[in-house]
């Protein structure tokens, strides 16, 4: 199945980098693009308005936790994420298997799916593919995914055992993956496959490949960033995307690190979601064009500068360091919400300018004085 209103045109190239635009019922997206983290439905403190104002074009939900609360009954019967939560724009759901698998001493997993004790009440509670599908076409966002098994990853166990754990979990993902799609009701929803492997550039091909096979609205590489230095993950990345449908979006899944962004750009990802910039926006960590900046140090104290003057969001229009820094140590909420805002943009103005320089033609040399730049500590 095909979703309705769903379709991706690329625009330009350079290299593996690409600049496209993907069409959803609720909106068209310009990739590649950030998906900004709103885990209950909310990004923590920001509201809709906020958020279209500093750019953001799509949000990501969390399926175990919309289900576990309020229950995705209740958001199908206020209209689904779009009429429940105000945000508009395109919506896309995790299946919520790494939410449960991350409770590894509750679970019980095997072929037909996930069994778990839920943390709020301990209730028994199974999560299939089937079911996976089913609760997020009640939600109702524009883009679904697959249940997958994702395995963490060790690079230093190079044992048999790990191999033959890693090898059974991929191909265990390529069934329920399968699964899903047969479950699929909903002709207004796209849906994405998800390619698993570990850190074996062979597994991750043969993922690629079965779940291609299946044929998905679009693809993730799924069970990246969990140990796996820079140069391996875009390798497998890239093996994987040599065999993924060339017109279809590639989305890789809670990554990361500005120069991570552009490490998946060099080598053809269109979508991106991580909760790193709201998360160390809490605790005072902000990202600028010069580098990493500790809001918390005392040098700032009396800093009179914005966060980053060459941020055009609207904290930095209107705030000191000096006054960032006081709201974040008195444990303010405001401190957060503009230091959110704040990383929020930067994220998102980081990969506009990522699709204007690919447009350009000058992609490599954009992403080069980048990458030093945004890892130094200020």
């Amino acid at each position: 199945m095909r979703a309705r209103g769903f379709g991706f045109e690329l625009l330009a190239s350079e290299g593996a980098a690409r600049s496209g635009r993907l069409a959803t019922p609720h909106g068209e997206i310009a990739t590649p693009a950030f998906m900004s983290v709103a885990t209950y439905g909310a990004v923590r403190g920001v509201g809709p308005d906020e958020l279209r104002a500093i750019g953001a074009q799509i949000l990501l939900a969390n399926t175990y936790h919309l289900h576990e609360r309020p229950g995705e009954s209740v958001i199908a019967g206020l209209g689904g994420l779009h009429g429940f939560t105000g945000w508009s724009g395109p919506w896309l759901t995790d299946s919520g298997g790494y939410q449960v698998t991350s409770l590894a001493d509750r679970i019980q997993l095997d072929e037909n799916g996930i069994t778990f004790a839920s943390p709020l009440d301990g209730q028994r509670r199974v999560l299939t593919p089937e079911r996976a599908i089913a609760i997020q076409e009640a939600l109702g966002p524009d883009i679904a995914m697959m249940l997958d098994e994702c395995r963490p990853m060790n690079p230093s166990d190079t044992t048999a055992e790990s191999r033959r754990l890693t090898e059974q979990a991929t191909q265990r993902t390529a069934r329920w993956a399968q699964r899903g799609a047969d479950a699929r009701r909903r002709e207004d929803q796209a849906v994405f496959g998800i390619v698993q492997g570990g850190g074996d550039p062979a597994l991750r091909k043969w993922s690629a490949e079965a779940t291609a096979a299946i044929g998905f609205d679009g693809y993730a590489h799924g069970g990246l960033g969990l140990g796996e230095d820079r140069s391996s993950r875009v390798e497998l990345i890239s093996v994987a995307n040599d065999v993924l449908p060339h017109q279809t979006p590639r989305y890789l899944m809670g990554l990361g690190r500005p120069e991570d962004l552009l490490d998946g750009v060099a080598a053809g990802i269109d979508l991106f979601d991580c909760v790193l910039p709201t998360r160390n926006a809490r605790h005072g960590t902000l990202f600028t064009r010069h580098g990493v900046l500790t809001i918390r140090n005392a040098r700032f104290r009396e800093d009179p500068l914005p966060l980053d003057p060459e941020c055009d969001c609207p904290t930095c229009a209107q705030h000191s360091r000096a006054y960032l820094r006081h709201l974040i140590q008195t444990g303010d909420s405001l401190g957060a919400r503009l230091a959110t805002l704040h990383n929020l943009r930067f994220y998102l103005r980081l990969l506009e300018q990522a699709r204007e320089a690919i447009r350009a033609g000058r992609f490599a040399a954009f992403r080069a004085s980048w990458d030093a730049a945004i890892r130094r500590r200020l």
